[in-house]
């Protein structure tokens, strides 16, 4: 949904060693098919973990199972929507959108295969639902679901969704990474509270150009073309080999310096360095602005005082000094938005304080950030809160304003960290920095706790958007329903566990408004409650910023769905 940090870390690192392996007997028998013979070769610092998408909180675990499964239809970098499983897209005219705004029918392309040669149909997508909306799976891709009434498979390859109202984001369900469809004959045993055994969430079978032949978790993926792939002549590569591991410099040197690899996912690099790569000339840096924002998510809720049964961050427990709102507005005037931005990101990076970016029909104009140290500390006063045992750290009532500020390893993460700690100690309160391995940080695991789900800490840091052009399943993430929570294996994206019922109220406006500008100010109002509040803490717009070599072609990234999206035209140039 990517997703998707100051100790003080070296920025130069030692150069990722990739593995490569020989092409197996059946990838030499694909070579006619496929065209062209070579590997492409991928680093993913964040390792995937898991390929079942709607398990998955990660970008980089919906980039590695888009490369096997695929959704109806998707939205381009032109913010249109393009069909994939669809054989069309729905419109009014064709009768695929219902005149009352209730239901849509999608039309199916024939003949489509699973890589096993079973038959790709309706009753695949109608599973799907089924599985997402089943509560013992805990789909953390339910919110995107949470408006339909029912699927019906009307044939074999026409389904239709019926809404439990009137709903202007009929476009949301089964489209993008959150939309990928799963074969019901490989997951139907596993529909209920046994799905993390399910052999298929590491070896999965899709429709998409590629099949996995070999996966470690956080450590490599191997994929070779899929023999039944419905798009005649594609894709070009005999074997993929996906890297896990390392680091965003080592990956980007790859890329940019030494060309040993073809792509590098996410360069969350100092703009500094990715230029000096760059000037290397053996790839480029592809950057691409879309809705995704890193923030600072607050915990409402108190991560230390654990419920009877050992939940931690309960609802049950609010914080003991955050879910103040003094103390937030304290904590939001003390982010130097303009240094993280300048410093750490360049031009693949810009200061934000709201968090609907794009499309720009939702962005308000009325949200403004200010970094200011001494008003942030009245406020402190103002609460309450004052050093009473002269130990520099503010108190009240024998509480010490002593927070957890946690992230994922990577440079930039950890330097950002830093400059918000020198910060808020400077006003009083006692900073400690966790920085977590990427690929536990971001697997959404209900069984480890150091998961951003859990959120057993004060503060913490990621990036994330809406991941379609409507906005309506991402603003969801603040209301009350979606509080993540150990009721529901903690897959609900409310991470912070803010509630407030006018938002709550906001939200269920905007879901049936048809008009589309009185809708757009719905969700500004959303996005200006939000920084009203201080549920969450915005920092920077960020680019989406890959590594791609000068011989790798046909990758056009869309904000709007997973980078590998469009992984079935990428080849290697002709010399």
């Amino acid at each position: 949904m990517s997703c998707r940090l100051f100790f003080p870390v070296s920025v130069l690192s030692v150069a990722l060693c990739v593995n490569l392996s020989a092409c197996s007997p059946q990838t030499a028998q694909n070579q006619a098919t496929t065209g062209d013979t070579d590997n492409l070769k991928m680093l993913y610092w964040q390792a995937p973990t898991i390929l079942n998408p709607h398990l998955a909180t990660g970008f980089k675990d919906f980039d590695a199972a888009r490369i096997v499964y695929e959704p109806l239809a998707s939205y381009d970098q032109n913010d249109q929507l393009i069909p994939f499983l669809a054989a069309e897209i729905p419109t009014v005219e064709n009768g695929g959108i219902a005149k009352d705004g209730k239901s849509v029918t999608w039309k199916l392309k024939q003949n489509v295969k699973w890589a096993d040669g079973e038959p790709f149909t309706a009753e695949d997508v109608v599973f799907t639902y089924d599985f997402i909306s089943n509560p013992d799976v805990a789909s953390a891709s339910l919110e995107y679901y949470s408006t339909i009434e029912k699927v019906e498979a009307i044939d074999d390859y026409t389904v239709k969704i019926t809404f439990k109202d009137v709903n202007p984001g009929w476009s949301v369900p089964f489209t993008g990474q959150n939309g990928m469809i799963l074969p019901e004959h490989i997951f139907a045993e596993y529909n209920g509270a046994n799905i993390r055994e399910a052999p298929a969430n590491q070896k999965p079978i899709g429709t998409g150009p590629y099949q996995v032949v070999e996966f470690k978790p956080g450590d490599i993926i191997i994929y070779e073309p899929n023999s039944n792939y419905w798009d005649e002549g594609k894709p070009y590569f005999n074997r993929i080999e996906l890297k896990g591991g390392g680091d965003a410099v080592s990956a980007a040197r790859a890329v940019l310096q030494t060309g040993d690899a073809d792509y590098a996912y996410n360069l969350q690099v100092e703009a500094n360095i990715l230029k000096q790569l760059e000037a290397a000339g053996k790839g480029k840096v592809v950057t691409n602005f879309g809705p995704y924002v890193e923030r600072i998510m607050i915990n409402f809720t108190a991560p230390n005082q654990a419920t009877a049964d050992g939940e931690r961050s309960s609802v049950k427990f609010p914080h003991p000094f955050l879910s103040d709102q003094k103390v937030r507005q304290a904590f939001n005037l003390a982010v130097d938005r303009d240094t993280i931005s300048n410093q750490l990101y360049g031009p693949t990076g810009r200061p934000s304080s709201q968090l609907l970016v794009a499309p720009k029909i939702y962005k308000s104009d009325q949200i403004t950030s200010e970094f200011n140290l001494e008003k942030a500390a009245n406020l402190l006063d103002e609460a309450g809160w004052k050093d009473s045992n002269s130990n520099g750290i503010r108190d009240q009532n024998g509480v010490e304003m002593q927070v957890v500020f946690q992230t994922s390893v990577n440079p930039v993460r950890q330097k950002t960290q830093e400059i918000v700690k020198q910060a808020l100690e400077s006003i009083g309160v006692g900073v400690e920095l966790k920085s977590i391995d990427a690929s536990v940080f971001f697997s959404g695991d209900p069984a480890n706790t150091d998961t951003l789900n859990h959120f057993y800490a004060d503060l913490q840091m990621f990036n994330t958007g809406n991941d379609s052009p409507d906005p309506q399943a991402h603003m969801k993430w603040w209301t009350c329903e979606e509080i993540a929570q150990k009721s529901n294996n903690w897959q609900k994206p409310n991470y912070g566990r803010y509630c407030n019922p006018k938002y709550d109220q906001l939200w269920q406006q905007a879901s049936t408004e048809l008009d589309p500008n009185k809708r757009a100010e719905l969700f500004q109002q959303m996005d200006e409650l939000l920084q009203a509040d201080i549920a969450v803490i915005p920092i920077v717009d960020r680019a989406n910023t890959q590594g791609v070599s000068n011989r790798l072609t046909g990758v056009e990234p869309s904000p709007w769905d997973a980078n590998t999206w469009d992984i079935k035209n990428w080849q290697h140039s002709t010399p």
